[in-house]
This record gives structure tokens, sequence and C-alpha cells, in this order.
């Protein structure tokens, strides 16, 4: 493995890659945009707008933040709409279930290391109203912690690395903290990282730290007076979440957090699940972490491994992006509602999540133990020396 121990420049995290796109059969063309009389709302990209323009605009504006606040935030289909039941199977169609198609995945290795990737919230652990309880099951962490003997795993999240850490627990992983701002290698336990401190690989982003936290202080100040609105310190980011305002408060938030912003041009407003993400402007996200840690694993060239990226939120729409356009890997899609994404398969929520890793598990035990038992029984050969032999040792 290459051992790195750097801080990546500004000017490095914005390098572009361009690379052809394959056209595999791991790739399914992309899902094509249902009609809008289902019991449900689909995502468009056209409304969910991927960096929010802060400045201008005035009341028009405003309502174009909450028109994608909205699109981030989809309902759920109604079981009964038998036009939404169709919508579904369409778009499952082209992102199947992962856990259907297993066998497909793994022969689509062709025996090339796995290096698995893994967002925390709504893939490890449920969606839950206070992002501080977003807490991961037991069986969970004991489903990674056996994952990670066998397949390199990183954690790729947007909360701040170091709370993320003390939710899983698990020293033998990858984290990267802050939408792949805050990347650390394994502390200890994990055979892809010799080293036992707790190196820092890559943050692209120090320069902010100041500004991030002054944006912070000022964000709780103004959010104060809105009820359910919580703003969180995430070190390199911040999240405005607003699962738990109403939604006829939601355009009197978008005004304050943009009060804010004007005054804030090196910061850009994203959004996630019901969630306003501000980030520094500098081209960095969690699809750079995960070419960085693919590259940081020692695999300098993408043919050589094959990467696969499960998540549930638009931030992790990156990395899909990058497995798509670079026709190495696949990524998978938590969600029990049709989205537009690059993804190329799909879970419904965390449970069959873990079910997945844990076929991945048993995937790899099989030729192990099959190795073990081989062993066993070549080293169970006895071997009667003849009397020639005898004489001989005499």
């Amino acid at each position: 493995m290459t051992k790195k121990n750097v801080v990546v420049s500004d000017t490095k995290a914005g390098m572009e890659i361009t690379v052809p796109v394959s056209d595999s059969s791991l790739f399914p063309t992309a899902v094509q945009k249902p009609p809008s009389s289902g019991g449900y709302m689909t995502i468009s990209r056209k409304k969910r707008l991927q960096n929010l323009d802060i400045n201008g605009g005035g009341t028009e504006r405003i309502n174009t933040w909450v028109d994608s606040m909205r699109a981030s935030s989809p309902t759920h289909y109604k079981s009964n709409s038998s036009v939404a039941q169709d919508h579904l199977n369409s778009w499952m169609v082209r992102h199947p279930s992962a856990l259907d198609m297993f066998d497909q995945i793994t022969k689509a290795s062709k025996g090339k290391p796995i290096v698995m990737f893994l967002d925390y919230d709504g893939t490890l652990s449920p969606i839950v109203n206070d992002p501080d309880r977003a807490v991961m099951s037991d069986a969970m962490r004991e489903t990674v912690r056996k994952l990670a003997r066998y397949f390199p795993t990183a954690i790729v999240t947007g909360r701040c690395r170091d709370k993320v850490y003390n939710f899983v627990r698990l020293p033998e992983l990858y984290y990267a903290g802050s939408h792949g701002m805050d990347i650390m290698g394994p502390s200890k336990g994990s055979q892809y990282e010799k080293t036992v401190n707790e190196s820092v690989l890559c943050q692209p982003a120090c320069a902010f730290l100041p500004m991030i936290d002054e944006v912070y202080n000022v964000l709780l100040e103004k959010t104060r007076s809105t009820p359910g609105a919580m703003v969180e310190n995430n070190k390199f980011c911040l999240s405005v979440h607003f699962r738990c305002v109403e939604e006829k408060k939601w355009s009197e938030l978008a005004q304050k957090v943009r009060s804010v912003l004007k005054d804030y041009p090196e910061l850009k407003l994203a959004q996630g699940r019901k969630v306003l993400e501000i980030r520094p402007t500098i081209k960095w996200d969690k699809g750079k972490a995960l070419e960085f840690l693919v590259e940081s694993l020692g695999y300098t060239n993408f043919d050589d491994v094959f990467p696969v990226y499960i998540g549930d939120d638009r931030t992790d729409e990156d990395a899909f992006k990058v497995l798509r356009e670079r026709g190495q890997g696949l990524g998978i899609l938590v969600s029990k509602i049709p989205k537009e994404t690059n993804a190329s398969y799909s879970l419904q929520e965390p449970s069959e999540v873990m079910k997945f890793l844990q076929k991945l598990v048993e995937w790899k035990q099989v030729p192990l133990r099959r190795q073990f038992r081989m062993k066993r029984q070549i080293e169970g050969i006895k071997i009667i020396p003849t009397p020639s032999d005898q004489i001989c040792l005499s």
C-alpha cells in the first residue's frame, strides 16, 4: 500500500479528471422522469438545484429555494396508487435490487479487489428527527466489522468525522467526514493500513475553518426563532436541518440562511434530505474523496480495483457519477421511492444494506474456507515410512 500523510492543496483538490464512459450492462440507462400524476414526487435535477444561488433574486429566489427544498424531501408514494406502483416497477427495472442481482455484481468484479464505501445516515443507520440520535445498531456494527476483515472499508459522510467515528466505533475503517474534506486512515486493526497512528490523509479545506466557525455561530443566532431548525457544525461544512420545521416556515428559514450567506461568497449552498448543506467553494466532494481513497490504498490504476459505493443522499450522487463515468465499480442507492440517480442498483433501507453486506462477507468466506479445508487435508496426510526408509533414518 502507498502510504500518504499529506494535506491536499486547494489547487490539487480542484483538478478535473476526464475518463470515457464505459458501455457496460452494469450501468443501465438513466431513469426517465415519469409523469407527475402519481401518488408521490420524483426528484428532478432541474428542481433539485445542486448549488443554490445565494445572491440576487429577492422573493423569486427564495421561492426557488423552497421549491428545491421540497424536491429534495419527496413524499412517499401511496401504496394504493396503481400509477405510482407502475412508476416504481419501471424504476426498479433500471435500478434493480442489489440483493436480487448479487451474483451479477460479484461476477462483475472479475476477481479484482473490492473496496467498500458506505454513507452513514440513511445507509448504516435510519433517518431520525434528531441527528444526534442517529445510532447504528449493534448488528449493523458487527456486520461492518466483519466486512472490513475482507474488504477495505470507508465511511463517507457529510457529518463531522469525529462524530461519525463515535457512532461507528470501528478503528479499522477509513473515515471521510465533511463530504470527504476530512479523511483519516485506520488507527489500528486493519491489514490495509500498516501504521498504528491516526494519520490524517486529506484536509483540502483547512483554510476555511475560521469562516465555517464564524458562520456557524451567526446561523445559530439567526435560526433560534425558527422552531425545529437545527444547525450542525461538521467541521469543514455546516448543515441546517429542517426535518422538524413546519413546511410553512421553510421560506422564512431559507430567507434567514440566505441573509447570512450573502456575506460569504466563498461558501456555497447545496441540499440533502431535509437539510441545507453549506460548504467551501472548492472542487471537492464525495466523488473526489472516493478517488483519493482508492489511490491511497495503492490502486493507482482504477482498472485494477472494483469500488462499491452505497448511499442514500443527493451528495452521494457525486460518487455514483465518478463510478459511472469511469466504468469501474458500481453505485447502490438506498431509497424506497424512485429518484433520478447515477447509481446502478438499489436497496430500500438500512436493513437491506445489512443483508447485502452480510452476503458479501459470506461470498468472500466460501473460497477461504475451501482453502482452509484443503490445507488441513494436506497437513493431515500421514507418511508411513518403508523399512528401507527406516534403515536410512537409523
